[in-house]
């Protein structure tokens, strides 16, 4: 399927008996795959970038988990499809992580807009992350969602240079409460040029 018509369709789908035979295999098949695109940001925040086949798994598993049969695929599908990369761009989950409800609470109040402060960097340029959809993440109060869905749309120039394993390539938040960079090891870099 071309590089920039990535789409989960009915066909792609298994049955749910099929496929909770087939779970733990799947699952461990993804496991090297999505440790690969999981990148930490900060003692608090994870990206993780998103697929084809990490969004079919996610699809396979909402199916599975809540049972909702045919009638559920409609909603999993336009859920999800989103978050598959369309070719130069690269789609990232973003998730605070913080157990304590509390220091959860504190934390995520102080992050209001922090949806519109995440980029990558390829050398000295960067691509800015734009949230997913029209769902507000940040809420009147100014309490951010633990949750964030970002597309970074890169130019050609910028997607050779990610493929360039002599550019450095850095994601970051630029939100004053919470500043932070990590770089991406060669071997996410390398697994992240597929999407592009």
């Amino acid at each position: 399927m071309p590089i920039t018509s990535r789409q989960i369709t009915t066909a792609d789908l298994i049955p749910d008996a099929d496929y909770a035979l087939q779970r733990r295999e799947r699952r461990l098949a993804l496991l090297p795959v999505k440790r690969l695109r999981r990148v930490s940001l900060g003692p608090v925040c994870t990206f993780i970038f998103e697929n084809y086949d990490t969004m079919l798994f996610q699809v396979q598993e909402m199916l599975l988990t809540e049972k909702g049969g045919l009638d559920q695929i409609p909603d999993e599908l336009a859920a999800y499809n989103p978050l598959i990369p369309q070719g130069a761009e690269l789609v990232a989950t973003v998730m605070f992580e913080i157990d304590d409800e509390v220091r959860r609470e504190q934390t995520l109040v102080r992050l209001g807009g922090v949806e519109d402060t995440f980029f990558i960097q390829i050398g000295s340029d960067k691509a800015i992350g734009v949230p997913e959809g029209d769902e507000e993440r940040t809420r009147d109060d100014g309490k951010t969602s633990s949750v964030h869905f970002l597309r970074f749309a890169l130019s050609s120039d910028q997607v050779a240079r990610f493929r360039d394993p002599a550019t450095q390539i850095l994601i970051g938040c630029a939100h004053e409460q919470y500043s932070h960079l990590a770089g991406l090891t060669p071997a996410t870099r390398a697994e992240l040029s597929r999407d592009l």
